[in-house]
């Protein structure tokens, strides 16, 4: 696309859903959306499945096992993506994905269930990565801001009415409905998205770099997806079992320490200025916001008496928030460092604030409002950060760059998770308003450390 050449005829960026992108951005947004659909269709049936399957005790497990094996998958698609392209990435994953779900809707033991989780989680990591580098080589950069917003609007619908639809498949035709129905869908998001898979001009020679050899990089994502799970694990013990759990906690550090590093830009764990911090900004907006996102809820329930339904008002409304951010950033053209700042501003203050709800006289309900304004920080925060990525990336390293920001988004959030967890535990179930207050106050660190290293997302001049 070239901007025409007479000075009386003002170039305006094509539009996602004009003619040239509107069979692909339609396509990428049915396939998000049916990603995001699964994700919170599973929280509302796995009661139903743990009593079906006799799986309690691998609850936590299902939700473990896609996330450590997408995490897998984000490095392997994104090597692949910057070596092949990004079309066989894709299809893979969605193949993989629609198994996956197949898979769970067939399981007949808690074990089976598992193994389709896993599959699912590798097909969704995989197509997440792929989503990415096809938009940096198939949408021109004026564009880019407007599409990133639109994946964060695809989440809002299943938040929506993803838990309340869930319940009624699951309750008149079985839970295993739920993950069969999504399956047709696949199709018609496969047939709009033909055209865009060819797209994309020459592919760029490949980088020579450290993240470009595959044996390296797939023994790397390994050694941290299985730290990251090992690391979660040992955290989760060591309220009952100090010992084994302190060893399964030093043991995923370890694994971590070893195999991080390789996939993530030079001078990332150091912040160094440019795509580094750029890349580990989405690690830190991603872990301030879910380390408490996961505990409103409790919050509710236990200090305020909330029903489930109830506390979960607050978190849609949040999402809502999270897209009308990210609406926002596409109005013009922003200094993103800055717009990156400002949402870990409202992330903090939306923490923070969320604190009142502690205060006697006060009503839960305040932490709709505060939850809102957390979720605004997040859409304009994260979409400023994988615009900027994508920028800041050479192109033979934009399937890399894209799985380093799926992979420190998924450990981030997964471990401040984790540890809030082992402070409730540590703390007591009797005593929630001080362990909620504990980890408001580690994740309102967090979101303060993003305001200060934010200004190093810009370019080395």
């Amino acid at each position: 696309m070239t901007a025409p050449k007479t000075v009386d005829a003002p170039y305006e960026s094509p539009r996602i859903f004009g003619p040239e992108y509107r069979t692909a951005s339609l396509g990428i947004l049915l396939v998000v959306t049916l990603i995001a659909f699964e994700g919170m269709s599973v929280s509302t049936v796995m009661p139903a499945v743990s009593v079906d399957l006799d799986a309690l005790d691998l609850y936590g497990v299902s939700f473990s096992a896609f996330l450590i094996a997408g995490l897998l998958a984000n490095v392997v698609a994104g090597l692949w993506s910057d070596r092949r392209g990004h079309a066989w990435p894709f299809l893979l994953g969605v193949g993989l994905f629609t198994a996956g779900m197949v898979m769970a809707g067939a399981a007949a033991s808690k074990e089976l269930f598992i193994v389709a989780r896993a599959v699912q989680g590798l097909g969704g990591g995989a197509v997440i990565v792929a989503i990415y580098v096809m938009i940096a080589r198939v949408y021109v950069p004026a564009t880019r801001p407007r599409i990133f917003a639109a994946l964060s609007a695809a989440w809002v619908l299943p938040a929506l009415i993803g838990p309340g639809l869930t319940g009624i498949i699951a309750e008149t035709a079985g839970w295993r409905w739920v993950f069969y129905g999504i399956v047709p869908l696949v199709v018609p998001a496969l047939v709009m998205l033909l055209p865009a898979l060819r797209v994309g001009g020459p592919m760029p020679e490949p980088s020579s770099g450290p993240r470009s050899r595959p044996l390296a990089m797939t023994l790397a994502a390994t050694a941290t997806a299985c730290g990251g799970g090992t690391l979660l694990y040992g955290v989760g013990r060591l309220h009952e079992a100090p010992i084994p759990g302190g060893i399964a906690t030093a043991a995923g550090l370890a694994l971590l320490a070893s195999g991080l590093p390789r996939l993530l830009p030079p001078r990332a764990l150091r912040f160094g200025r440019g795509l580094p911090t750029t890349v580990m900004m989405r690690g830190v907006l991603a872990s301030a916001f879910f380390g408490v996102n996961a505990f409103i809820p409790l919050l509710l329930t236990e200090v305020h008496g909330f029903s489930v339904a109830g506390a979960g008002v607050a978190l849609t409304l949040g999402a809502i928030g999270w897209t009308s951010g990210s609406y926002l950033q596409t109005r013009r053209s922003y200094d993103r460092p800055l717009l990156v700042r400002i949402g870990a501003v409202a992330i903090t203050v939306g923490i923070l604030t969320t604190l009142l709800a502690l205060v006697p006289g006060v009503s839960g309900w305040v932490t709709v409002p505060a939850w809102v304004i957390a979720g605004f920080g997040m859409g304009i925060g994260v979409t400023s950060v994988n615009v900027t990525a994508m920028r800041q990336s050479p192109d033979a390293e934009q399937g890399a760059n894209s799985a380093a920001l799926q992979v420190v988004d998924t450990l981030g959030s997964a471990i401040t998770i984790g540890f809030g967890g082992v402070l409730v535990n540590l703390i007591g179930h009797d005593d929630i308003a001080t362990g909620y207050t504990t980890i408001v106050a580690l994740m309102a660190s967090i979101g303060l450390f993003g305001v200060v290293v934010a200004r190093r997302m810009r370019d080395i001049s």
